[in-house]
């Protein structure tokens, strides 16, 4: 049950983080969030961590009408707001619990990666989707993938929104992409399909599948498939 806004909290936010950020971290922030899904998940994140709104607002250095307004999505922080709030909202992979889903993850024969849910900073990646990649995981553990999504991907992290994506556990979102023109991380044409994971301290994960329409259906059936390539899949 969601903390009230009243109740007194330890919660500490990382050193800093209300400071501008360097130039180049604004590519390890992933997609923008839009005001509605920015709203949803910050204000989730700060009922996990029963902070009140006057604390958060004193570690941000803004009012606690400026946090409301973040929260009810009429009003949108400052680029330098809006990445301090991220790195708030960013997935570490820290407890016991969720370093087993790494494991399971890195162990898997299934094309997967785990990605953080908010920066799309990689966290896991199966032996079969480094093959994909053309390169090890470990040259992109930590930096976020979102600079290689393809025009599909992009389109479908922009419904996300409309699906209620950062309000909770939604149902999974499938979806066809071509193949990118990248050379440093090669993506393969063909289904891959989102699905959101709560992990220990409250944050969120995407473990992202690759395989073929069938599958998925058989796997989630009740995931929302967004679009089918050539031939259905």
């Amino acid at each position: 049950m969601a903390a009230p806004d009243d109740t007194v909290t330890t919660a500490i936010l990382p050193a800093g983080i209300a400071a501008d950020l360097l130039p180049d971290d604004q590519a390890q922030l992933g997609p923008e969030l839009p005001p509605r899904a920015l709203a949803a998940a910050l204000k989730r994140w700060r009922r996990l961590q029963s902070m009140k709104q006057g604390h958060l607002a004193e570690l941000m250095g803004v009012t606690q009408g400026t946090v409301s307004r973040w929260e009810s999505g009429t009003h949108a922080p400052s680029p330098a707001e809006r990445r301090a709030l991220v790195r708030l909202l960013e997935a570490p992979l820290d407890s016991a619990g969720d370093w087993v889903l790494r494991r399971l993850i890195a162990e898997s024969g299934q094309a997967l990666h785990l990605v953080c849910d908010v920066t799309h900073r990689l966290l896991a990646a199966s032996p079969r989707r480094e093959q994909e990649w053309r390169r090890p995981a470990s040259d992109f553990m930590g930096q976020s993938l979102w600079r290689y999504a393809t025009d599909e991907i992009r389109e479908a992290e922009f419904h996300l929104v409309d699906m209620g994506w950062h309000a909770g556990i939604p149902r999974p979102l499938a979806t066809w992409t071509p193949e990118n023109d990248e050379q440093d991380l090669h993506i393969n044409p063909g289904m891959m399909m989102w699905e959101r994971i709560q992990l220990s301290d409250g944050s969120h994960v995407r473990l992202v599948t690759a395989a073929p329409l069938a599958d998925l259906a058989r796997a989630r059936p009740d995931a929302l498939f967004l679009r089918t390539g050539p031939q259905g899949g």
